[in-house]
């Protein structure tokens, strides 16, 4: 069963009623085990907690089942601290916070948000520990045999050819420039910064002189360069820097920071993934390592003590 930890328990936080406590639970039967994995109880709270958690992303899921789940999260955790895999109360805090933070929440928030529907914080952390550290065993364990190699990603893709290149995929290298505009700025003021963007766009013929022109401005930046592939770019930018000729300005573009360009300083032939490719090679790797994930799971499990009560 997935348990999704993204965008969706956001908008169950904010949408969601508080959940009531689960009906005809006594405080002896919440505490009382359910399964012993290896050593380790898991309560009756233990599942209930779990439940309202996933209530709050809107999925449904028997108490069979998210025992079973519970179940398969210590069994994960033992074999990854066999390999060293162990993340540190860091490591947690971090991915609590960056959850919180992709809510637009702060982690007290998201605590106190919890807290509210009657679930310990406690609860989250450990689905995010079992995820973090099944993640990093099993792609660490596995990792040649998860690769997927360019034959099979042709082959999908059905191109017969020999992949050795693609007039269609490129690396480019950029300089981000930015022409700042106060916010809060009237159009008037915004109109005449684009024109003049404009203006600077027509001296530009080189990345050198863009670094000449825009360093020595005020209110205007020039970035370090980055470097991209085909298969990095959203497909609108893609096209805006292939119709771009090297050594020029992309079109002035307003923003949130101001009025933005692109200096193209180098466009050239790759070997890399074009776009369709890297989908189809991260949707071949996707279903090789859920194959692995799978099994792998199986076989520890038969190794590890489980005993129902």
């Amino acid at each position: 069963m997935t348990f999704s930890l993204r965008l969706t328990l956001s908008s169950a936080l904010i949408s969601i009623a508080a959940l009531s406590a689960t009906a005809g639970a006594t405080p002896a039967r919440a505490q009382s085990v359910a399964a012993m994995v290896n050593g380790e109880p898991i309560t009756n709270f233990d599942i209930d907690q779990r439940m309202r958690l996933m209530a709050l992303s809107n999925q449904k899921g028997s108490r069979k089942q998210v025992l079973e789940d519970l179940i398969d999260e210590k069994v994960k955790i033992k074999e990854a601290k066999k390999y060293g895999v162990n993340p540190t109360a860091a490591d947690i805090d971090s991915s609590y916070a960056s959850m919180s933070q992709r809510m637009r929440l702060s982690p007290e928030q998201l605590t106190k948000t919890l807290a509210g529907r009657g679930i310990r914080p406690e609860t989250l952390r450990e689905r995010i520990r079992a995820d973090m550290v099944w993640s990093s065993l099993v792609r660490g364990r596995f990792k040649d045999s998860l690769m997927v190699t360019d034959k099979a990603v042709r082959t999908a893709s059905g191109d017969l050819s020999d992949g050795k290149s693609d007039s269609n995929n490129f690396e480019y290298q950029m300089r981000p420039i930015v022409l700042v505009v106060p916010r809060g700025s009237s159009a008037a003021t915004i109109e005449m910064r684009r024109k003049e963007a404009e203006t600077l766009r027509s001296r530009v013929q080189s990345c050198d002189d863009a670094n000449t022109l825009f360093r020595s401005m005020r209110n205007a930046t020039i970035r370090d360069t980055v470097v991209k592939t085909s298969a990095d770019l959203p497909q609108a930018l893609r096209e805006l820097l292939d119709k771009t000729p090297v050594g020029h300005l992309t079109a002035p573009e307003v923003t949130r920071q101001g009025i933005e360009m692109v200096a193209l300083c180098e466009r050239k032939p790759t070997s890399g993934d074009t776009p369709e490719q890297r989908k189809i090679r991260e949707k071949l790797y996707t279903q090789k390592y859920e194959a692995r994930s799978k099994s792998y799971l199986q076989d520890i499990r038969k190794a590890a003590m489980i005993e129902y009560r």
